[in-house]
């Protein structure tokens, strides 16, 4: 191996989130990574841009391919296998290990969000019947990292419960592993989802939780630095779905890549536009008749949309961490309307006279008045039932509810400014 190549290597393997956000910076795959190992290329594709696993793994042959899923963690390994088309994943688990392969069969069945996708598979066994100088030289041989407790499992492989690892260090080394085993107060299963493990995790304020099947057989363990990175990375992705940009995409992520997760969302936000503008239309005598409306028209629009703002982040965050539930639905409205007319009420006043101090008009500034109070009733009730409704109905709500809210705002604001002019045209 030349220098050239050490010195990649040696850079990757120690610096794998630096070495990441080199490659993100290129617009194709750089030339010699086939020739990393397996570890240090599996430490490059757990740190890499999700949108660029499928084009890095395929880069490399399938000898290697298998390799890397077997020494990955089983989330990486994952996120690989699910963005692979079906003929590449086919040829790709038929190279695994028997074992491997039906392991990741298994788990491939399963949603992602679950133990299954977080979990880290098992380096080694411990039994309640081994000492602890037998566990502790099995762990130096797994080569496991960060770990502060084992879970020791009977003969036929159930979970027999916990041992901290500051309790084997001051044991005998003859003393035996059931001297030491706490009761495991909570366990998951492969299909607990994101917000289960939360849960888990915030009443047994462990490091870990051991995923177990129906039989309560020791299948993995989910660490808590793993649900607190995916869950990090779902807070960051659900902003971005807010504004109609994919989840996959990141700062350094290349223009083509990021037009074609962003084209689709702008024309669908250009079709909401042209909603808007036809309920402008449909008042355009009036509009032609004062054209104050006209300049007017962005200000109803504009804070209805931030108030419409103001009441999804809240709604979101409170289904996000559980705080609320879609059966709560009423008590969220009463309170967004409340809100929405307290807020409305003052900025009517404020509005009103800031108009009537610029047009001379009292019918000009009743009619916004009005307009603000009622838009921002309506746009506190579209807030707090959008998400709502959309989780109701099985869909997620960062995806799409900015988009159903701005147009909700925008229209019920024109309507209601526009219309509420039409109808007192006689005072302006």
């Amino acid at each position: 191996m030349s220098l050239q190549d050490e010195l990649r290597e040696y850079f990757v393997r120690e610096h794998p989130r630096d070495a990441a956000l080199v490659v993100e910076r290129l617009d194709q795959v750089p030339e010699k990574l086939e020739q990393l190992s397996a570890t240090s290329f599996t430490r490059l594709l757990e740190q890499i841009d999700p949108g660029l696993l499928q084009s890095l793994f395929l880069s490399i042959d399938l000898e290697r391919q298998a390799r890397v899923l077997t020494s990955a963690s089983i989330r990486t390994a994952m996120l690989i296998l699910r963005s692979l088309p079906e003929d590449k994943l086919m040829v790709t688990l038929d190279h695994l290990p028997s074992g491997v392969r039906k392991e990741y069969l298994e788990l491939l069945e399963f949603p992602e969000h679950t133990a299954g996708s977080f979990m880290d598979r098992l380096l080694a066994r411990f039994r309640a019947d081994q000492t602890v100088g037998e566990a502790l030289a099995e762990l130096r041989a797994s080569k496991a990292k960060r770990v502060r407790s084992l879970y020791v499992v009977s003969d036929d492989d159930l979970l027999a419960g916990r041992v901290d690892l500051q309790d084997m260090a001051l044991a005998e080394p003859d003393t035996l592993m059931s001297d030491l085993v706490n009761e495991v107060s909570e366990v998951a299963e492969l299909t607990s989802t994101e917000a289960d493990l939360v849960a888990l995790f915030d009443r047994s304020r462990v490091d870990s939780i051991p995923v177990v099947d129906q039989d309560f057989k020791l299948l993995g363990i989910v660490r808590y630095g793993n649900l607190f990175q995916a869950a990090e990375e779902a807070a960051t992705a659900g902003i971005q779905r807010m504004v109609g940009a994919s989840a996959d995409e990141r700062a350094l992520s290349t223009p083509v890549f990021a037009v074609k997760r962003r084209l689709v969302w702008l024309h669908v936000n250009l079709i909401t536009a042209f909603l808007a503008a036809a309920v402008v239309g449909l008042f355009e005598s009036t509009i032609a008749q004062f054209t104050a409306l006209a300049i007017l028209l962005p200000v109803v629009a504009g804070q209805s949309g931030n108030a419409g703002s103001q009441a999804l982040a809240v709604t979101m965050r409170g289904l996000a961490l559980r705080e609320i539930s879609t059966l709560q639905w009423r008590a969220v409205l009463s309170k967004e309307v409340q809100i929405g007319l307290i807020n409305g009420t003052a900025l009517a006043l404020t509005c009103g006279l800031g108009v009537w101090a610029w047009s001379q008009s009292w019918g000009l500034a009743l009619v916004i008045a009005i307009a603000m109070i009622v838009a921002m009733i309506m746009a506190g009730i579209s807030g707090a039932l959008v998400p709502m409704v959309l989780s109701r109905l099985g869909q997620d709500p960062a995806t799409a509810s900015s988009i159903i809210l701005t147009t909700v705002t925008d229209v019920t604001g024109f309507l209601v400014f526009l219309g509420t002019a039409t109808l007192l045209s006689g005072i302006l």
